[in-house]
């Protein structure tokens, strides 16, 4: 995709009278050379997988190192026999995510969304949207290609991988993504969309990635919840006409700028933050014992 700003794309809706996800489409068909109905069965196809990762969670599963494993099922059993705090939608929303998470840790087949770490976020509010609403899947896959659109900015811009930028990179992307794809759903137009994506990334603005063990499953799984629950509140905050004072480009180059000023060691090392704590360590030994 050639975006690189969030405004080149606002821009071309007002110019040409279309939608955010018309914007994306068409850059993807002139980008790839493919024509509209490939370039639909394409996003149909990831569409897909994540339905399926959604349906194929197995709570009997755990990873190998025995950190993570169970957590969506005992989620579930809770919505099943509490009124949740967070409300029933809301509760759906963080039980999904801490079962694609839980997923991918256990090597089951996911998307990448935009990375396998922050694969919960989009999947938890995306597949929790149709069953609640009742939505086509073509009007999903037209709210994916916003959530792609947002996702290359922010790649074009900052950065998507936890190494590089911190988990803001990973799962503020996909907070972000996930926020402008509900906005679309929503029926909200392209400022909207950028400015639900902008107030969910600078909701996370330096959110440090410390992989306990150096896995991708301890903080990073139940952060794929506060991903998907952040994603809702700034949809919802855009939705009413709210907006971030600060322009939804130069929130994606602050990112960049905090991931930049980073200590090392909070950037997928397992060297800092949690992944340093002594509770952490005593886990990672376990973890060892078992490579």
């Amino acid at each position: 995709m050639a975006y690189k700003s969030l405004e080149e794309i606002e821009n071309r809706c007002r110019e040409e009278q279309i939608s955010f996800q018309e914007a994306v489409l068409l850059d993807d068909l002139n980008e790839r050379g493919v024509g509209r109905e490939e370039s639909l069965a394409a996003m149909g196809d990831l569409w897909k997988a994540m339905k399926e990762a959604a349906a194929g969670y197995d709570p009997s599963l755990r990873s190998r190192s025995g950190l993570v494993g169970g957590a969506g099922n005992r989620m579930r059993s809770y919505l099943e026999h509490e009124k949740p705090l967070s409300g029933e939608f809301t509760g759906k929303v963080i039980a999904s995510a801490l079962e694609m998470g839980e997923s991918n840790a256990c090597m089951k087949r996911i998307v990448a969304a935009p990375t396998a770490g922050a694969c919960g976020v989009l999947p938890a509010v995306l597949v929790n949207y149709q069953k609640e609403y009742s939505v086509s899947d073509r009007e999903i896959v037209d709210a994916l290609y916003v959530a792609a659109g947002i996702g290359q900015v922010i790649a074009s811009r900052a950065f998507i991988a936890g190494a590089l930028g911190g988990c803001q990179a990973e799962i503020g992307s996909a907070s972000a993504m996930a926020a402008g794809a509900l906005v679309s759903l929503r029926g909200g137009g392209e400022r909207q969309i950028s400015h639900a994506a902008a107030m969910a990334l600078k909701n996370l603005l330096g959110l440090v990635c410390d992989p306990v063990g150096g896995l991708v499953e301890v903080p990073c799984v139940k952060r794929n919840v506060i991903g998907a629950v952040n994603a809702l509140s700034a949809a919802d905050m855009s939705l009413a006409g709210i907006e971030s004072r600060i322009s939804p480009d130069q929130v994606i180059d602050a990112m960049r700028e905090v991931g930049e000023q980073m200590h090392p060691s909070l950037k997928e090392t397992g060297e800092g933050g949690l992944a340093a704590t002594p509770d952490a360590k005593n886990a990672f030994i376990f973890v060892e014992g078992l490579v």
